[in-house]
């Protein structure tokens, strides 16, 4: 089995790093990344493992490839990502998961604004994101598809997200794990206690976060969720359409 090739990021700028990745075949080990944009952008069939600070669009339309980082990760974390799987054992920016239409991320720490923001689904590709701790304003804004989770791990008695949750939302689901009910939610949006058939359906990647990060799956099930799914009474298109009498 072919071992790891390694790549020292350090004094490299963005184009010559990802340059260095194309042209490396195999799973690669990279050293010393402080802030390189795209890494892993379009990838497929293999595992990039990073040691520092991505920059922003970390695996942007990545098709298939594994990214792991064992660090933060900056904004736009899986931008319009196809496939594969993206693991950041730390905090991620702005906009997680921009315009994500397949595969997953999972953030170990928290999450900033407009997480999911765009995020869709189509036919046998459900993108899933989760994020350990919290999450800004605007998660889920304009959601068309997928799952979002926030399991607020370390917010206890606290709401774990922003203002405005699943503002413009018309497809998917939000599970928000939070002793205290959310507010200042936005028309488009419904919300109610997840009962326990409604947790069936995060069971998997909760216990794929717990296995990844050494946490409990069924402790973290156990708490309080609450899900949110687009309100068909009040839709999306009704925030800019005129309605005549």
């Amino acid at each position: 089995m072919m071992s790891d090739t390694h790549i020292n990021a350090a004094g490299l700028d963005f184009q010559a790093l990802n340059k260095k990745i194309r042209q490396t075949a195999g799973d690669i080990q990279i050293e010393g990344c402080c802030g390189q944009r795209y890494i892993g952008a379009g990838q497929s069939g293999r595992t990039i493992t990073i040691h520092g600070t991505p920059g922003n669009a970390l695996g942007a339309y990545m098709d298939g490839a594994v990214i792991v980082v064992r660090g933060n990760a900056q904004d736009a974390v899986g931008d319009t990502m196809n496939d594969g799987r993206i693991i950041v054992h730390g905090n991620a920016g702005d906009a997680l998961g921009y315009g994500i239409r397949g595969g997953a991320i999972y953030i170990r720490g928290g999450a900033g604004y407009r997480t999911g923001i765009h995020m869709k689904e189509y036919q046998e590709k459900k993108p899933v994101i989760v994020v350990g701790g919290r999450a800004g304003s605007f998660l889920g804004e304009y959601m068309a598809g997928g799952l979002i989770i926030v399991l607020g791990i370390g917010a206890e008695g606290d709401v774990p997200v922003g203002n405005f949750t699943g503002t413009g939302m018309h497809g998917g689901a939000i599970y928000i794990r939070s002793s205290v009910q959310p507010t200042c939610l936005p028309a488009q949006v419904t919300l109610e206690e997840a009962l326990p058939e409604d947790k069936r359906a995060i069971a998997a990647p909760v216990a794929e976060y717990a296995g990844l990060f050494g946490a409990d799956a069924d402790e973290l099930l156990s708490g309080t969720f609450y899900l949110l799914r687009p309100n068909a009474k009040n839709p999306y298109h009704t925030l800019y359409a005129a309605h005549l009498r």
